[in-house]
């Protein structure tokens, strides 16, 4: 009987579909209720990205931190979220310590190959395995909120370290043997690095006119 019920032809097909679009609801416009208009091209209306992160970086230079939240508001419409400090000091203490590591690794190969040395590969990753977990320990102490509170006595103490670093090193290459700078030149050389990456660029430019004065005071050479 079902089968009776079904068009048998074109004709009939067209006539049930006709039926079928006469009996759906019709929409007019005024059933669209769209507002149009033109879009607000007056800029923001609150804070850029660009002031916020700013006004960051200003309350930091001047020892206060700005507070954080352990459950971040939700974010409304149009909101962009985002976290300025993804890593964390334990993060950042591994990333610094993962790429100094190698930076005393590849100077300690340089050092082998400047003397005509055999490179004994054993003392070397000896040497870069106990110095990662000391750079670890220090990297985050140096990145902790604690020492974020004093930007300028860490600023100071990076300049210190860097022009130290810096002289010794040029000290320990011009009158000390092959054998003395082998062992310490990797990692003064390392911490020299380390203090003017993290140093900013007023005091790392300071440090190493400081080093070049020094260098050219007692008439030493670079290479």
């Amino acid at each position: 009987m079902a089968e009776n019920n079904q068009p048998q032809n074109r004709n009939q097909r067209r006539a049930v579909a006709k039926d079928t679009t006469k009996k759906m609801p019709q929409l007019d416009q005024s059933d669209m209720d769209f507002k149009l208009k033109q879009p607000d091209r007056s800029g923001p209306k609150g804070k850029t990205l660009y002031e916020l992160a700013e006004e960051r970086r200003e309350l930091l230079a001047k020892g206060q931190p700005f507070e954080k939240t352990d459950h971040p508001a939700k974010a409304q419409d149009g909101d962009f979220m985002f976290n300025d400090d993804p890593l964390g000091p334990g993060g950042e203490a591994i990333l610094y310590a993962s790429s100094l590591s190698m930076l005393h690794f590849t100077l300690d190969v340089l050092v082998y190959n400047q003397y005509r040395q055999e490179i004994i590969w054993s003392e070397i990753f000896r040497r870069v395995a106990t110095v990662f977990p000391v750079l670890i320990l220090v990297v985050y102490m140096l990145h902790s909120q604690t020492a974020s509170r004093f930007p300028l006595l860490k600023q100071l103490l990076f300049f210190g370290t860097s022009v130290a670093a810096g002289c010794y090193m040029i000290f320990s290459g011009n009158t000390r043997g092959y054998f003395a700078v082998m062992k310490r030149a990797p990692p003064v050389g390392t911490l020299w690095v380390w203090s003017v990456i993290e140093m900013q660029l007023p005091y790392a430019l300071a440090s190493v006119i400081a080093v070049l004065g020094y260098l050219w005071w007692n008439g030493f050479k670079a290479f």
